[in-house]
């Protein structure tokens, strides 16, 4: 009995010892594990001091732009540009149907030759009136009549003279012609449409200089930017406008105040052409945020997180994302604490056996 109680004992203790050198075994190929996983750089989830920005939308307009029409009515006989052509102060853009005005120039020099003639034979009559007032043959009242005579007719030269001059002005609208060096923005019309006064025919630009339009909210109006505040975003550089026009009322309709950023004539600014649209960045007052570094977010689809220390790893925890500050890091809403050590390369710290870099 006392050989079989021996027995029961030592088994006991062999498993006891077994269970001991087993534990210790899994720890240390635990500890060799993480050993072996990415030593990760942890940094603490706090609040930085950050510029508030205000992204609105803009677009690019002409200083100079003007949109061109006939100052008579007639019908379009050529156009001879399309939109993006580049243009002459004086080029013919389009010329239209001026047989009507033409018409109205030679009515009125054939009026004007009929005064001039009118007005040589008065001039006879009035110089013969005068030798016979002299020799005493014609009275006074006669004399007067013939000074009468020739200054109305003097007057029917004059007038008959100024329609001509106007005619000849309205001829000259039947050709259309570019104001200054422009660039065609569009065309409205095409040989054989009807033009008519005020009726749009094409709208002509200056290539330089160029501007930013953008709408304020009307009920801001006592926090407008200032020209230094103001980024544009043009592709993927940044212009600073070199002055700022603002309206002195509100558009009615949006509630809206337009803003007016005139362009450098430099770098990528002399690219900008009308109807480009921009991003208007606009810097408020420094406020603390939540941030981390943009590579401590792990992003899968809709979910966002960050691992955060845990021990000598890390656990993946949710959190709500907002607005991102380029290299200052991108802002944290909700799910972190302050103090939390974070991180820094989430997808490293997603890894078997991460753990914290000491």
């Amino acid at each position: 009995m006392k050989t079989i109680i021996e027995i029961r004992s030592f088994f006991k203790g062999l498993g006891l010892l077994l269970g001991m050198v087993l534990g210790l075994a899994l720890a240390h190929a635990q500890t060799q594990s993480a050993s072996n996983g990415p030593a990760i750089q942890v940094i603490a989830a706090g609040q930085k001091s950050v510029s508030n920005f205000n992204d609105i939308d803009g677009v690019v307009e002409a200083v100079m732009q003007s949109t061109l029409s006939s100052q008579i009515a007639g019908r379009v006989l050529s156009l001879n540009v399309k939109a993006g052509d580049r243009v002459k102060a004086g080029q013919v853009l389009a010329t239209i149907d001026d047989r009507e005005t033409q018409t109205g120039v030679l009515r009125s020099q054939a009026q004007l030759q009929q005064s001039d003639a009118e007005l040589r034979q008065l001039q006879i009559a009035l110089k013969r009136t005068q030798d016979l007032k002299a020799q005493g043959f014609v009275s006074a009242a006669a004399l007067d009549l013939a000074e009468a005579q020739y200054k109305a007719a003097q007057a029917g030269r004059d007038s008959a003279g100024a329609t001509t001059q106007q005619a000849k002005v309205a001829q000259s609208y039947s050709k259309i012609t570019a104001p200054y060096d422009a660039w065609v923005l569009e065309t409205s019309a095409q040989a054989g449409d009807l033009a008519l006064p005020g009726k749009p025919l094409m709208t002509v630009y200056a290539p330089q200089p160029m501007r930013v339009v953008m709408q304020w909210p009307a009920s801001e109006k006592n926090s407008l930017p200032k020209l230094q505040d103001i980024q544009i975003q043009m592709g993927t550089e940044t212009v600073k406008p070199v002055a700022m026009q603002v309206m002195p009322n509100a558009d009615g309709v949006s509630q809206t105040i337009g803003i007016k950023l005139d362009l450098p004539r430099t770098g990528v600014a002399l690219q900008a052409a009308p109807g480009m649209q921009v991003r208007v960045r606009t810097a408020g007052i420094a406020q603390a945020k939540g941030l981390v570094p943009a590579s401590a977010i792990l992003r899968r689809g809709e979910i966002t997180a960050v691992y955060v220390a845990q021990g000598n790893g890390f656990a993946m925890k949710l959190v709500r994302l907002g607005a991102d500050h380029g290299s200052a890091g991108v802002e944290i809403w909700a799910g972190l604490k302050e103090g939390e050590l974070i991180a820094v390369d989430a997808i490293q710290a997603g890894m078997k056996g991460a753990h914290v870099a000491r």
